[in-house]
């Protein structure tokens, strides 16, 4: 039986290290087969997943000789984080090692939303040549808007104050006196709504997240203000936001995240018809840089915990 399963994809020269070290599993299949990984994890120290194998219940309870999880990513819900403190399982999340990606994932959200262009391919080649109405929008001058102000966000503020944008931001955890405030005016949750041509969401998912993008606060924005994000599926909600593109509410969105993931067709037929709309798949922070960054900080993490050399 493997001492090391990983059940998402992972960068294979990494996958190789570990294997050279413990007998490992790796099928970025196993997350589709509960049962199944069940029985495989049954003897393993350490268990590597993504965002979409939930490690807690029933698969936590099978690993009992598991000594650490190794999220090949940030965001940390899909972990029951308390059980395996209680069960001293060290949990190892990336931190800062996807924040490049996912800035650059929502500056190139921004400029395709503003701009427009970018979306009309089909029109072009098909003969309409609608060059007034993909006229678009300049980032410069425009407010940036961020909700949260964490190393991800600091990085979207760098990025858009060098294209000459405006900065605001919203973070109740962050002190008054953190010099992070020199990139951005700190402003209430209200006025991201107000003043913002684009809100950017960087947030976990918990109680006090979830839905903080409801009709309300969409109802609030600028009727031409778009909102990005690449956080975690469930701080928008996803319905109100569909009903706000369709009706025009406000003037576009892209998404990253879903309340549920997979998105499978039926959930995602509200947004049929949106127009200025983008939807990828839980992708932001993955590109073939971070991807390597990440598995293998993740593998020296696993392997010296497990007393091998890294």
């Amino acid at each position: 039986m493997p001492e090391i399963v990983i059940t998402e994809f992972m960068d294979e020269n990494a996958v190789d290290r570990l294997k050279q070290a413990f007998d490992c599993t790796y099928d970025p299949t196993l997350v589709d087969r509960p049962e199944e990984l069940a029985d495989v994890v049954a003897d393993a120290r350490a268990l590597i997943v993504r965002n979409r194998t939930q490690v807690r219940g029933a698969l936590l309870n099978a690993g009992a000789k598991l000594e650490c999880v190794g999220r090949l990513g940030v965001g940390l819900d899909n972990i029951d984080v308390a059980a395996c403190k209680a069960r001293d399982i060290e949990v190892y999340p990336v931190t800062g090692a996807n924040d490049l990606s996912v800035a650059e994932y929502v500056i190139t959200c921004t400029t395709s939303l503003l701009r427009g262009a970018y979306l009309g391919t089909e029109s072009v080649i098909a003969g309409d040549w609608p060059r007034q109405s993909m006229m678009g929008r300049e980032l410069a001058g425009k407010t940036l808007g961020l909700i949260g102000f964490g190393a991800i966000a600091r990085e979207v503020a760098g990025r858009a104050l060098g294209l000459g944008m405006d900065v605001i931001a919203y973070d109740p955890h962050l002190d008054a006196t953190d010099p992070a405030w020199q990139q951005a005016r700190n402003v209430s949750l209200d006025e991201i709504a107000e003043l913002s041509d684009v809100i950017s969401l960087h947030v976990p998912l918990n109680e006090s997240t979830r839905h903080l993008v409801d009709t309300g606060f969409l109802t609030a924005m600028k009727d031409d203000a778009i909102v990005i994000n690449a956080a975690r599926g469930g701080v928008v909600d996803d319905t109100a936001l569909a009903r706000a593109l369709l009706e025009n509410i406000i003037g576009g969105a892209a998404l990253d995240v879903f309340e549920v993931e997979p998105l499978t067709a039926g959930a995602g037929a509200k947004f049929a018809g949106a127009k200025n709309f983008i939807a990828t798949p839980h992708i932001a922070g993955v590109t073939v840089e971070s991807n390597v960054r990440v598995s293998h900080l993740i593998a020296d993490k696993v392997l010296a915990k497990l007393g091998a050399s890294a």
